[in-house]
């Protein structure tokens, strides 16, 4: 799930020039899920659009506010999805600097039917967290342009890690959030995520050449294309080994990740659990594999028997 290699971890609450009009400020919340922390951006000379302001936490906020040069200000707040570790700090930001917040929605506005039910049944996401009350000022959708006085962002709708997630193109460079990242494969845990929707999102990002890819957490992804086709390729081979398991008989998510993540940790053993659920879940969706219903973790599923 993860790519370890060493990497030259920035320090937190810094901000760091990635190229011109572009500075990166590291939030102070690492984890096992967040890597060093939420990478927090700053765009623009002059009018500054701040991407995933990132935790409820006053030292980033107040690195956010110190980090503006004379003659800049905040003009815009932007939100790639609503985990806690990417959008709670945007309202205080808000309130402070009277910006408006654009995002796709509330956090389950995008959900499908499917994911609906589950959060009715009382499933929740992969231990990152939903931020239960965001609310932006402005939705946003897919080709929706942005400018301040010396950029412009498009929007590009990318759910599959989070229904509401979305991802912002400036030039040839794309803010990319959690859906794609070079440290680790993106977690796709439903309700939160769903794994037909990331497919296709990854899918769409393949019709554009992009130089760089900027993430929620790590270093840029310098090989955009390559990342995206080895993401889509790694799904697909989890869900042969997820089909050659059940060739077998039915089982359900946990049992089916403790056959496949041998050399997983036995605490990370639910996480990876949540991604072959997602795998299920889709699966099911395209008449693969079957299961009794209600739909949830603890349901067995088997290889559906062709008529």
């Amino acid at each position: 799930m993860t790519n370890m290699k060493p990497q030259f971890a920035p320090i937190a609450g810094q901000a760091e020039e990635l190229e011109p009009c572009l500075r990166r400020i590291l939030a102070p919340n690492p984890s096992p899920m967040t890597f060093w922390g939420t990478n927090t951006y700053l765009l623009g000379s002059h009018e500054i659009a701040v991407i995933d302001p990132g935790p409820d936490n006053t030292a980033h906020l107040n690195s956010i506010l110190k980090a503006l040069m004379p003659g800049q200000h905040i003009t815009h707040i932007f939100v790639t999805h609503s985990h806690i570790d990417h959008s709670p700090l945007a309202s205080r930001l808000s309130e402070i600097t009277q910006a408006d917040i654009y995002a796709f929605g509330k956090s389950y506005e995008g959900q499908s039917k499917t994911m609906k039910s589950l959060v009715q049944q009382g499933y929740s996401g992969g231990g990152e967290g939903v931020d239960p009350n965001f609310t932006p000022h402005k939705k946003i959708r897919e080709g929706s342009l942005i400018s301040g006085d010396d950029w412009q962002l498009g929007v590009i709708e990318t759910p599959g890690h989070f229904s509401n997630h979305l991802s912002f193109s400036w030039k040839d460079a794309l803010f990319t959030g959690d859906h794609i990242m070079d440290w680790a494969s993106s977690m796709v845990s439903p309700p939160d995520g769903d794994l037909g929707d990331f497919m296709r999102s990854c899918q769409k990002l393949l019709k554009q050449n992009w130089r760089v890819f900027y993430p929620g957490h790590g270093n840029p992804v310098l090989k955009p294309k390559g990342r995206t086709e080895w993401l889509i390729d790694h799904r697909k081979s989890r869900e042969k080994q997820i089909l050659q398991a059940l060739s077998s008989g039915s089982e359900n998510p946990y049992n089916l990740a403790k056959k496949i993540y041998t050399e997983t940790p036995k605490e990370l053993l639910g996480a990876a659990a949540r991604n072959v659920f997602a795998h299920l879940i889709d699966l099911r969706e395209r008449g693969i594999v079957e299961c009794n219903m209600p739909l949830g973790f603890e349901t067995f599923f088997k290889v559906k028997t062709q008529k």
